[in-house]
This record gives structure tokens, sequence and C-alpha cells, in this order.
């Protein structure tokens, strides 16, 4: 019996082929093309999507929101609360910067980046200041876990941001108020002073329009016409916005000053540890203060790091090892930024570096010398492999 005969015997085959014969005649050859599924898997996580740069918004004097549309036409979908590593080239340095999409997911015709300008700040300043309507760019796909799971996550979050982190949390609000979706969200923002709030106006009028949707302003710097919230994002403040803490899955995306001031506050609240979820927050403004730093090493130490045994540049201890690599052309495979994803995993043949501890290494990485170069700070002259 041949496979014809067999599947003839299949209650339902018969009058399938039957059906596939009419579909067949109206709408044409209905067999899957070559390089179907990989075709499609491009359209939903491509490496890179060429952009072009339709509108910039002012947000605040020293943040923008940039309208990134694809010269493709083509965006890939995404979770509200991702990110995009925009890619720049500024002067004979190639780099970029992981940046939360802050429109929401079901608007599929640009994505909205926005952007603070640091002091210092190498990227940002050169995106807030240069960055014009018709510049084109390349923006990797959107990548990152701070998103909703319904499964895990419940419908009662409170949202905890510190200046640019309230990126994502206005994705994630935008989805739920304008899609209709069941939850209810507290939005707690600290800034340091009422001149710096973005999104302020939207996020009051969002609150004032939805009863889900409640936003708190926390001032560390108020001025004396302030009336708010004055202070820091205290236990009490948490406790006082969002009464009853249990059942509710907490969200931080700030600082990393801000995760260390909150994250031991919500402890003590009784709200456990898989019930917080934090945005990585990239490197930290000093590493010489971190927990953990040698003692007498400097910022501006200078080492020499022998690169895959054909290139030798100098690192300041200071900077992460992938922003030396990119100052000398060398351009290492990254899209977070944060220590998180792994693709700028590096290998140490010799000397030391120095990785803050929040960085999640695999243990297997630790014994054979692989560190996240986007985060590993060099100690020692080095020589290493990517």
């Amino acid at each position: 019996m041949d496979i014809k005969e067999f599947m003839g015997q299949v209650d339902g085959f018969t009058e399938a082929v039957g059906e596939r014969e009419t579909l067949k005649r109206v709408f044409g050859d209905l067999s899957i093309p070559k390089n179907f599924a990989q075709d499609y898997i491009k359209l939903l996580h491509p490496k890179k999507t060429a952009v072009t740069v339709t509108d910039i918004f002012s947000e605040t004097a020293s943040s923008k929101t940039f309208r990134l549309a694809p010269l493709d036409g083509y965006l890939p979908p995404f979770r509200a609360g991702q990110y995009v590593n925009w890619e720049v080239t500024i002067g004979n340095v190639k780099t970029g910067r992981a940046l939360s999409i802050s429109s929401p997911p079901h608007q599929r015709g640009f994505y909205e980046l926005t952007i603070r300008k640091m002091e210092p700040g190498f990227v940002s300043q050169y995106l807030i200041d240069t960055v014009k309507v018709g510049d084109d760019f390349f923006i990797s796909g959107p990548a990152g876990f701070f998103y909703h799971e319904p499964l895990t996550d419940g419908k009662d979050l409170v949202f905890i941001a510190g200046g640019s982190g309230v990126t994502p949390f206005r994705s994630i609000i935008r989805e739920v108020t304008e899609r209709g979706l069941d939850m209810r969200i507290w939005l707690i923002y600290g800034t340091r002073t009422t001149d710096d709030v973005i999104f302020g106006e939207q996020l009051s009028a969002v609150a004032d329009r939805h009863k889900n949707i409640r936003y708190e302003l926390v001032v560390s710097e108020p001025d004396s016409n302030y009336a708010g919230t004055a202070g820091f994002i205290t236990g009490d403040v948490i406790k006082k916005c969002v009464g009853d803490v249990k059942g509710k899955t907490f969200y931080l995306c700030g600082p990393e000053m801000m995760y260390r001031f909150v994250q031991p506050e919500l402890i003590k609240l009784g709200v456990p540890g898989r019930r917080i979820k934090k945005e990585s927050s990239g490197p930290p403004p000093d590493v010489t203060k971190e927990p953990g730093w040698p003692t007498g090493i400097t910022a501006d130490a200078l080492f020499s790091v022998i690169v895959n045994g054909e290139h030798t540049i100098k690192a300041r201890a200071g900077e992460p090892l992938m922003i030396a690599l990119e100052r000398a052309g060398l351009v290492v495979p990254n899209q977070c930024r944060s220590g998180e994803c792994s693709l700028c995993r590096t290998k140490i043949v010799r000397g030391d570096t120095y990785m803050p501890d929040r960085v999640p290494v695999r243990e297997a990485d630790r014994w054979y010398n692989y560190v996240h170069s986007c985060m590993a700070y060099p100690i020692s002259d080095l020589e290493i492999r990517y």
C-alpha cells in the first residue's frame, strides 16, 4: 500500500484534497515557497533595519523624541517595553546605543525613540545636537525582556521610573489605554526638578482620562511652587501611592543608583524578588565608585590591549573595553550595551578586567575567562580575542 492509498483511508482526506483543488483553481499554486521560513524569520527578527528620521519632537530642554520610519516600508513587530540598538558613526567611531521604544507596538508605521542628553554623553550629545530630519541610520531588531508577561505578572502593575527611564512605560501605557487592555497601572516617576519631566503633560492627561492609570510625580529638588510629592521614592511613598503591594508586579527603569535605592525599599515592603523586574541600565557614570573596584586604580589609568593578535590599542580603566575598541575602529558585535545580551562576549587571554556585580555572566564563561566587553573595564594590560 502506497502513501496515497493509506491516506485515502483517513476520514476527511479525500474531501480535503478536493477542497485544495478548488482553492488552486481560484488562487493558483498553494505550495509553500522555498526558503519561506527563513524569509519570514528575517522579517520578524532582522539583524538590521534601515530607517530615516521623519520627525523630531522636543520633550524637555535636555530630551527629544525621534520618529524613525523604515526605508523599505517594513518594521518588525515588538512588545511594549523592548529596545533597539541605534547605530551611529561619529567621526571615525562606529558605535551605538540601546534605546527603549517609546511608541506603542500597534503603531506599525514608525518607532519613536526618546533620548536624554547626558553629561558627559558621547552618543546622546551627538543625537540631540546633530541629528536632523532626513538623516538615515541602521537600527537592530527589537530585543529585551522588559515587557508584561500575563501568566506571571498579573494585571496590577507598578512602574517606577527615573529620568529617561519613563520611555518604555510610555509604550506600555499607550498600548493598554489605546487597545483597552484589562490592566491597572501605577506610574511613580522620580525626577530631580520639574523642568526635566519627560512626557509629563501626556502622562497626566492619560491618568485623568483612564481610571486604571494612576500617575505620581516625585521631585527630589523641588522649587518653592511645587506642591506634589517631594524627596526620593521610598517605601513610604510607594505604599502611599499603591496601597497593598500583594499581587502587584513592580517594574524599575532608570539609573543604577535608583535601583540600588528602590529595590531594598520594595523588599522591606514584602515584595518578593520574582515580582520585581528591572531594565538594564548600562555602564555606570563612575565605575570607580562601584562595589569591588580595585584600590589604587584611577579612572584615567591607561593600559595596553592586544586584540586578536593583530592590533594593540590603549584603553582607559574608567571606560568599558567595548568603547576603547570602537574608538580604535574595531567593532564588537553588540545589542544591549548593558551586559545582558552577551553578543559582545570576549575572551580574556591575559590580564584582568573589572565587571560590576550585576552583570549576568554565565558560570562557564567565568571558568574560561569570557567577559561582556560592554561592561568590562581594563585594570591591567590585556590580551583579548572576540
